[in-house]
């Protein structure tokens, strides 16, 4: 099954399963303490893979414009019955003729204000228009990066979208996660870069990657010590592990990874 094909099944289920466990919300808050740092009430934020859209409605609920998109109709459906920010379908790993695969939307960028289910944006390198920068920031959270390949014409695109010294935050998953070496099935999975269609960069790539228009002013490990979500743990360990997770200098090891890059 396609990753694609699988979150469209997750979606109804998806915030019980992840966003509303201990593990989901450790890490999710963690990614939140950066985000809250960098995007402002009455900024215009785009949300890239918004999922069921608990980013984006943390984001609103401070004041924060969003508008969100994801390539899963069932996800958009789920985010878009929230309300408060605007939902648009997106396609997101879109194939190449060289293999790869960007995250595009067609139409200008004001299109993502529409929000009603008839509302189908493509972004595509440069967003298609001579038009300036619409974006004060974007975000996109949990591994939605990961299923492209090459992200270069994703990040030529977001560097037309977001406006000079905006803030470009990626949380991806790692190539090296700590907690997986506990598993012999598990521990190697990620080394190679790849397993089935979904990619492993190193923050390396990413910043030579994202490096002609953004420059990687820092990065961190979201889920040091607190497991990946498919490891059950009791809710008290995992608020112990949380805690311990601001302080643990072990990023390398985290299950994902989040980038703040700034528009030059």
């Amino acid at each position: 099954m396609s990753t694609a094909a699988l979150f469209e099944r997750l979606a109804p289920r998806y915030d019980e399963l992840w966003t509303d466990t201990p593990v989901g919300r450790a890490q999710r808050n963690a990614v939140w303490r950066v985000v809250d740092e960098l995007f402002h009430a009455g900024d215009r934020v785009l949300d890239i893979g918004c999922g069921t859209g608990e980013d984006a409605a943390h984001l609103a609920a401070r004041g924060v414009v969003v508008h969100a998109v994801d390539a899963s109709p069932a996800m958009v459906a789920q985010a878009r019955a929230r309300g408060g920010f605007t939902v648009a379908q997106a396609t997101i790993g879109e194939p190449r003729p060289q293999g790869s695969g960007a995250l595009s939307f067609s139409g200008s960028p004001s299109a993502l204000a529409a929000d009603s289910p008839s509302s189908e944006s493509r972004l595509k390198a440069g967003c298609g228009h001579d038009c300036p920068p619409y974006f004060d920031g974007a975000l996109s959270n949990f591994g939605v990066l990961n299923c492209i390949e090459d992200l270069t014409t994703t990040a030529r695109a977001l560097g037309a979208l977001i406006r000079p010294k905006g803030y470009l935050a990626i949380c991806t998953i790692g190539r090296f996660c700590g907690w997986e070496m506990l598993s012999p099935k598990r521990a190697f999975r990620r080394l190679p870069g790849r397993a089935g269609d979904v990619y492993y960069p190193r923050v390396r790539q990413l910043r030579t990657t994202f490096a002609p228009n953004f420059d990687l002013l820092h990065w961190t490990g979201i889920g040091m010590l607190v497991p990946p979500s498919y490891i059950k743990l009791p809710a008290r360990v995992v608020r112990v592990l949380e805690r311990m997770d601001r302080i643990a200098p072990l990023r390398f090891c985290a299950d994902h990874r989040l980038l703040v890059f700034r528009r030059k």
